[in-house]
């Protein structure tokens, strides 16, 4: 943390920035374009839900990423361009408030990231678009221009915040005068790194929960009309 540095706002993105969560969005969309019927989908599906009706929220996150070994990072980057595309197209992609305090981070010159347990294929395209300055998101192996299938580490939870931490030092950021903005109690590492921590109206009881109880912005107590 550089104290007096810049401001930044820390975006979660599937839930919070997006209506969407794009990891699955994107997964049924792979699957139907290489021809699979819509029970590849259920069966991916089956799996992912089983380990986190067990708890293993991050065993889950990996588990997801070995759906592409063997894919070219090309053609999943592709594939996305195209995902992205369509559900943008569909015209409710962003909720309404959140693309609001975004741009209004832009506008006020503040570093604008989006921090998710996400991939390249879906955020890429999002941030370009959004125009965010940086983004952190889970980073699957690649060689020789394959996925294998394995992830280093998931970003979510406490990866977030040691994330944050990162960015502060790269870009002389001040955590303190900076947002964050969650949706899921996996994301309250991230709020609770920056000074101005925000929960979302759409958000989980669980987190809604921490954020009355620390006196955070909570949309779910304000009128949606209020400035974000």
């Amino acid at each position: 943390m550089s104290a007096g540095g810049r401001r930044a706002a820390f975006f979660d993105v599937d839930e919070t920035l997006t209506t969407v969560v794009s990891m699955l969005g994107f997964l049924r969309f792979d699957l139907a374009a290489r021809g699979l019927p819509d029970s590849a989908y259920d069966e991916a599906m089956a799996r992912l839900a089983e380990a986190r009706a067990n708890g293993r929220r991050e065993e889950a996150n990996l588990l997801y990423y070995r759906n592409y070994a063997g894919r070219p990072e090309a053609e999943l980057a592709a594939l996305g361009r195209e995902w992205f595309a369509r559900e943008l197209a569909g015209g409710s992609l962003f909720h309404p408030r959140a693309l609001a305090a975004f741009q209004g981070h832009r506008r006020q010159g503040h570093l604008t990231v989006l921090v998710s347990g996400s991939f390249p294929p879906c955020l890429d395209p999002i941030g370009r678009h959004l125009g965010a300055d940086l983004v952190i998101c889970a980073r699957p192996t690649v060689a020789d221009g394959v996925h294998t299938g394995e992830l280093p580490h998931p970003m979510i939870g406490r990866y977030k915040a040691q994330a944050l931490a990162e960015a502060a030092r790269t870009h002389g950021l001040d955590l303190d005068r900076s947002w964050a903005y969650g949706d899921h109690i996996s994301d309250l590492p991230l709020l609770e790194s920056v000074g101005h921590p925000v929960v979302v109206a759409n958000a989980d009881h669980a987190v809604v929960e921490q954020a009355r109880s620390r006196n955070w912005t909570c949309w779910a107590d304000t009128p949606a009309a209020l400035p974000a």
